[in-house]
């Protein structure tokens, strides 16, 4: 499933929770935050309403201290609210429980030892969205031949690389001659699964880092990490432009010689991101020792979650703790911006898409108060979408003090380059060993985790925060447009804020691979 996402605005949201989100502070309740007005209902607190004989099963965070006797008395009231647990994260505090009592959220908020609770979605369980801005292209055998040609024609290692203009506009072509990146770094990606045996990622795929997370218990066995079929090629098509091997096959990755690893949280019957399944690949993704996360997504089913409704609270509060927890033990997260050209630094958005898993409510919230999860978290690098010709992508969500850093995202409209295919999109891998052109901030996000990848390899100790601050430091900055009328209506279609070293279209500036392993 397709997400046009628009949200963030971490600089203030650390103003309004500074305790939970604090890197140093331990989690805990989160303080309460008022969406904008009118409020809707959340659709979740409605089911809560419903008689018990008709009501639903649904999932459920429940977040505690860390203690063992804590955890113990908790899981003896989920028990008692008719809750059944299904996965236990002692270490960050956070239980998942299904429950088909519809005042289940309600009791156990009441419960000792709870510090906050709530359901995950809003439609009943059967038997977390992404961020490409449009459908996918499949490379044609025609494209592929010329394309072929061309690349020989100019010396490059891998047949599709003349159609990859993105590799040279932030340098990664000369960077792969110099230090290609290191196999002890992992990125891995938490999206809809990875094809492992696309022959440009399986030299460089890690199966030992990589799980199926649907449900909010990881799944190791082998290939739970793959897509359920070629439409969820979202994954795969974000792990070959980070990682696709210098093969003499296809493309090649920003970083070619990092491993990459799959974690699946995307739902087998809707394709949404559920909290507990991020919940999960955090968790995860730091106890085996990855060094990067790429999350081209946000969490289902509220695009927004705003703080006074106790579900979506619940939500940001869980996944925070997940993803801090991963930050603490050497995990860097990137992830996209969102595709709906809204300034991110507004004081009003209109949110008509949530809740995306039953009928959307139309709500206008404040992106200061009401949080995209998880990229608005603490500490997560959030990426921009640029063309070929360095301007911010015209669908690119933007915003000053939002957004870190800017990479290749890809713009078919009005950024065309100069390569045989003459594409402005991003071509990467599809699984059945196949190649297509995408487009999105989800395409950003990945080239922005190469690079990191890059300097992860070049300094090994560096922190997430270290690493952040070197991802910044070697990136370009093209500064503020004069104009930004991409459609010469004679009307500004984005204003961008800020100064030459820091600003809302670009951040700190477009990556640059070729300056990382300088």
């Amino acid at each position: 499933m397709v997400h046009l996402r628009s949200t963030r605005s971490r600089r203030r949201l650390a103003l309004a929770v500074p305790v939970v989100l604090s890197l140093t502070a331990s989690v805990g309740f989160l303080p309460a935050a008022a969406s904008a007005a009118p409020r809707a209902e959340s659709a979740a607190s409605a089911t809560q309403a419903a008689p018990a004989a008709d009501a639903p099963k649904l999932a459920y965070v429940v977040n505690t201290r860390t203690d063992h006797r804590t955890i113990a008395s908790v899981k003896r009231a989920i028990a008692e609210a008719d809750g059944t647990v299904v996965a236990t994260y002692q270490k960050i505090g956070v239980i998942v429980v299904h429950s088909a009592n519809p005042d289940f959220g309600k009791e156990i908020r009441a419960a000792r030892g709870v510090q906050s609770a709530g359901a995950t979605r809003t439609a009943p369980l059967t038997a977390a969205g992404t961020t490409d801005a449009s459908a996918a292209e499949m490379l044609s055998a025609g494209q592929a031949a010329r394309t072929a040609k061309a690349s020989e024609a100019a010396g490059a290692s891998e047949p599709l690389e003349a159609d990859q203009w993105d590799l040279r506009a932030i340098g990664a072509d000369k960077a792969a001659k110099i230090n290609p990146g290191s196999s002890k770094v992992t990125v891995a990606v938490i999206d809809t699964g990875v094809d492992d045996t696309h022959p440009d990622l399986a030299p460089n795929f890690s199966a030992s880092q990589s799980a199926n997370c649907v449900g909010g218990k990881a799944d190791t066995s082998e290939g739970a990490w793959r897509p359920y079929t070629a439409e969820d090629y979202h994954g795969t098509h974000v792990a070959g432009e980070i990682a696709a091997a210098r093969n003499g096959v296809g493309v090649a990755g920003v970083a070619p010689g990092v491993k990459v690893s799959s974690i699946k949280v995307s739902d087998p019957d809707n394709g949404l991101f559920y909290p507990e399944n991020v919940v999960c690949a955090f968790v995860f993704a730091a106890d085996h020792g990855v060094e990067i996360t790429n999350n081209s997504y946000y969490v289902d089913p509220w695009l927004y979650n705003c703080m006074d409704d106790p579900d979506q609270r619940a939500i940001v509060d869980a996944v925070n703790r997940a993803q801090l927890y991963a930050q603490k033990k050497g995990t860097l997260h990137l992830a996209s911006a969102g595709n709906s050209n809204h300034d991110l630094d507004s004081d009003a958005i209109v949110d008509d898409t949530s809740p995306d898993d039953s009928t959307p409510v139309t709500r206008t919230i404040d992106p200061h108060e009401c949080f995209d999860v998880p990229t608005q978290l603490p500490g997560i690098v959030t990426v921009s979408a640029t063309g070929v010709d360095e301007d911010k992508s015209y669908y690119s969500s933007y915003g000053k003090g939002v957004v870190d850093v800017a990479a290749p995202g890809g713009d078919r409209r009005y950024q065309i380059p100069d390569t045989p295919s003459k594409d402005g999109r991003i071509l990467s891998t599809m699984p059945n060993n196949g190649y297509a052109w995408l487009q999105g901030t989800s395409m950003a996000s990945p080239h922005a985790a190469g690079v990191a990848a890059l300097l992860k390899s070049k300094y090994r100790h560096a922190s997430p925060a270290m690493l952040q601050a070197l991802l910044k430091a070697q990136a370009d900055n093209p500064g503020c447009p004069a104009s930004y009328d991409q459609d010469g209506d004679g009307a500004q279609d984005a204003t961008c804020e800020g100064g030459e070293r820091v600003n809302g279209f670009y951040g700190f500036g477009i990556v640059n691979a070729l300056r990382a392993v300088k």
